[in-house]
């Protein structure tokens, strides 16, 4: 991390800047965008970007169109967004090639911010094209990379375009995630405690193994909390686990176990006898669940047992909610932990997962310490792998002696 170039760190003005952001926001069926977090989280970039007299040429993707252009997965919305969030007209493009591109960017005066239509209109964005990328790199002097949540992918505009510009360097954005993953997982103030949910403990099996070092504690919840239950002899009825993961989880558990970490694992559920908002439900103990039913939601027992784990915490990871959330019957638990999280006197980080929704709707996304644009680049680095994103930036430094 310590290779990165960042933005305020090298020379931008009267440059033409072309930055890869997430603008990937969703939206409701009429078109209207639900939630700007992901606008919001790249104006400290853009506003230091426009003070400086550049000519900001910004570049998103939105959805999965692969390769086709999809009127609804249009970024003319975010446009209009963005242009009363900044009080600054916002130009439009309605493509991120081409004649009409290149001529509009270069027409452009600086101060000027535009908008590239969706990247992935094209498919060669997603097969990090080199002829693609040499393309997006034409457009500018400088590439600046503000987009984490896709940085572990390896896509032309992250990783190809960086091989044809000189001046590569991370944006505001970037740098924070970046500096909050390695205060709390590379240099954590102790007792340090990571929470796991979701689904399946598949999805987790390096998380679990790079966090193992590192952690005091470790809270499972959520559905994949259900194999390592199966894995200690409970019968969880029809609840949702990996039988093929639960020789790993008495692995895991075994580890655990060995280094001392203090493992918190549900001990009632709220079970239910189908899938469905409006089954019948009850709570029971996670020796007793119901030959047929299904745990999907933590119980109040397992909400005061995990409330009491992190009270001494001093630094929160969690990744993945207590149960299916989105069902009002099964959401206490994950809201209860929110709530929990929230008001802990600890450095609170949370990615990932869906955790980020349950933020939002228990009312408690402004009192976490931060919460990572990222999914599945926050989970990437919880599993400690090197982000291609990243490490383009890093190589086109080095290649071109910007390192500190």
């Amino acid at each position: 991390m310590e290779n990165i170039v960042y933005l305020d760190e090298i020379d931008i003005k009267n440059k033409t800047l072309l930055i890869r952001v997430d603008f990937n926001v969703p939206l409701d069926q009429n078109g209207n965008i639900t939630d700007d977090t992901r606008i919001r989280s790249v104006l400290p970039t853009i506003n230091y970007c426009l003070d400086e007299d550049a000519k900001v040429v910004l570049i998103s993707h939105m959805g999965r169109p692969k390769g086709q252009k999809v009127p609804g997965l249009s970024l003319l919305v975010v446009a209009k967004r963005l242009s009363r969030l900044l009080d600054k007209d916002v130009k439009f493009v309605n493509d991120c090639m081409g004649e009409l591109a290149e001529n509009i960017v270069k027409s452009a005066s600086y101060g000027d911010i535009i908008l590239l239509e969706n990247l992935r209109f094209y498919s060669e964005e997603t097969k990090n094209d080199e002829e693609f990328g040499k393309k997006l790199a034409s457009l500018c002097d400088v590439y600046i990379n503000d987009a984490f949540a896709t940085a572990h992918r390896s896509h032309a505009s992250n990783v190809a375009v960086t091989r044809y510009v000189k001046t590569c360097a991370a944006g505001f954005l970037v740098r924070k995630e970046l500096n909050y993953f390695t205060r709390a997982v590379e240099n954590p103030m102790k007792p340090f405690v990571a929470i796991v949910g979701g689904a399946k403990v598949s999805g987790k099996i390096e998380v679990l193994s790079n966090l193992a070092d590192k952690i005091d504690k470790l809270i499972i919840g959520g559905a994949m909390s259900n194999t390592f239950l199966k894995a200690l002899g409970n019968d969880v009825g029809n609840s949702l686990a990996e039988d093929e993961m639960i020789e790993y989880a008495r692995k895991t558990l075994v580890k655990i176990k060995e280094k001392g970490i203090k493992l918190y694992l549900p001990v009632d559920v709220v079970v239910a006898d189908r899938f469905a908002p409006d089954a019948e439900t009850k709570v029971t103990t996670v020796q007793e669940i119901p030959r047929g039913w299904m745990a999907l939601d933590i119980g109040p027992a397992t909400v005061t047992l995990f409330t009491e784990a992190i009270q001494n915490a001093k630094t929160i990871v969690w990744n993945g909610p207590m149960g299916v959330f989105e069902y009002d019957a099964f959401s206490r638990g994950t809201f209860a932990l929110v709530s929990s999280v929230a008001n802990a006197y600890a450095l609170t980080i949370v990615g990932g997962g869906d955790t980020d929704v349950a933020l939002h709707r228990a009312g408690e996304f402004a009192k976490m310490s931060y919460v990572s644009t990222g999914g599945g680049a926050f989970l990437e680095l919880l599993e400690g792998k090197k982000l291609p994103g990243i490490e383009a930036l890093i190589d086109c430094s080095k290649k071109h002696n910007l390192n500190k």
